[in-house]
């Protein structure tokens, strides 16, 4: 199984760690895309047929306190119209661009089915993106 952060943006960050060089450039924006499998180390396999990317950059607040966790404040969806495959959703993958771009992390979701015209909603605080923090 593949689900994680991407192996640059993992690469990056334990060098800003342990080495205290830069982490890189932030990303301008944060895409969301759906899959129906493992999206796999580029993020690119079992693409939904919906493959329409949603912008999550606004989506979630700054980290805070001690939980390593942050979760969306906004609700994400996609429309009756960008559903047009029937098909279970069951992992997600982050990118830094609405198409192509980076691929910057993958994880898993309940296994979602749509059918063809349903809208497909991401309630506010149902996507979480977390590490491991001492208790």
């Amino acid at each position: 199984m593949a689900v994680g952060l991407a192996p640059s943006v993992a690469n990056a960050f334990l060098n800003w760690l342990v080495n205290q060089t830069s982490a890189g450039t932030t990303p301008a924006a944060i895409w969301l895309q759906l899959h129906t499998a493992d999206p796999g180390l580029s993020g690119t396999t079992a693409v939904a047929g919906n493959a329409t990317r949603k912008n999550v950059t606004a989506a979630f607040p700054a980290a805070a306190g001690n939980s390593g966790i942050v979760s969306n404040d906004v609700a994400i969806s996609w429309t009756i119209v960008e559903v047009d495959t029937g098909e279970d959703y069951t992992h997600w993958a982050l990118f830094d661009a609405s198409t192509s771009g980076t691929f910057l992390a993958s994880g898993l979701m309940t296994a979602n089915a749509v059918l063809v015209g349903d809208e497909f909603i991401i309630p506010i605080g149902d996507l979480d993106l977390s590490f491991l923090v001492t208790a």
